[in-house]
């Protein structure tokens, strides 16, 4: 059991990345915005506050008003969108926006896809009666492979959901039809980025310098827009394009060392992984499931 005063030093730390301002919120919405702390569903404002205040020792300094420091900013996000742009519709590879490379490594070795399945599935809708045998559930091969996600034409990366169902609406299945699903075992253990949500990962108690924590906090924002570039819904007639700055990110994440990337579902509530090394999943088996309803969610445009 730890004190809550044991944890002084670490929150005194944290504070310091922010700044009085009457304008502002309190310390514990800030944390609970910036950092996802006293976030659990049984501990309201009222009890946080009460916490932090016997953490700090300091119970009228939790009911002051504060806003991140204006020290920190960040370019990441505006790189990324001006990068973004000038692949898409510019220039492919000889670029001349640059990004700053080593500090999104740094911020990358926050985001350790820890805890992950063993055990993935691919899955293939079946075209008339006959199941896919097993030795056509992994990546195509290079002549056959499209625009993807995380890879160009031509390169491929085995896509496996942590779910049977997770992967099969990966596929975009029809009410009545039947999707074959193939489970993978990742051998070697899995290196990998996970951009579901960067700020619930990232911890500023890893650091020890308060101009660190500040700068991290303005850097998420960068962080989570790299993951919605992995989960933006695209439609077919667009892959070609749309899918270019999620491929220069994901090969990026290749190229530092990572053996994939972790990313959330457009279509279902599950994991996915890109895996860049399809010879490192060892398929299992194949099992068939009926596709028995698809949901639709509209709304105005």
């Amino acid at each position: 059991m730890v004190a809550p005063s044991d944890l002084a030093d670490v929150f005194e730390l944290l504070i310091s990345a922010y700044e009085l301002d009457d304008s502002g919120v309190t310390l514990v919405e800030l944390m609970k915005e910036d950092w996802r702390l006293f976030s659990h569903p049984t501990m309201d404002v009222a009890h946080a506050k009460e916490l932090l205040g016997e953490i700090l020792n300091n119970g009228e300094l939790v009911r002051k008003k504060f806003v991140p420091s204006a020290k920190y900013t960040s370019v990441g996000l505006v790189q990324w969108e001006t990068l973004r742009d000038e692949l898409m519709y510019k220039n492919r590879y000889f670029l001349d926006q640059a990004i700053d490379g080593d500090r999104l490594k740094e911020l990358m070795a926050f985001l350790p896809a820890d805890d992950m399945p063993t055990v993935w599935h691919r899955a293939r809708i079946m075209v008339g009666d006959t199941v896919y045998p097993l030795a056509e559930m992994g990546a195509p091969p290079k002549r056959l492979v499209s625009h993807g996600r995380a890879n160009p034409a031509g390169i491929p990366y085995l896509y496996v959901g942590s779910q049977p169902d997770t992967a099969i609406a990966e596929v975009r299945p029809h009410t009545g039809e039947t999707a074959c699903v193939a489970d993978f075992t990742i051998t070697g253990g899995l290196t990998a980025v996970d951009l579901r949500n960067p700020r619930a990962l990232v911890s500023p108690f890893l650091l020890a310098d308060a101009g660190a924590i500040g700068q991290l906090r303005a850097d998420i924002p960068f962080l989570e827009r790299l993951g919605e570039e992995l989960t933006r819904p695209v439609l077919p007639s667009g892959a070609a394009i749309d899918y270019v700055p999620s491929q220069y990110l994901c090969e990026f994440i290749k190229k530092s060392g990572y053996d994939g990337v972790v990313y959330r579902s457009s279509v279902s509530s599950g994991i996915n992984l890109a895996l860049f090394d399809p010879s490192r999943a060892v398929p299992g088996v194949v099992a068939t499931y009926n596709v028995d309803s698809v949901t639709v969610v509209v709304r105005p445009t």
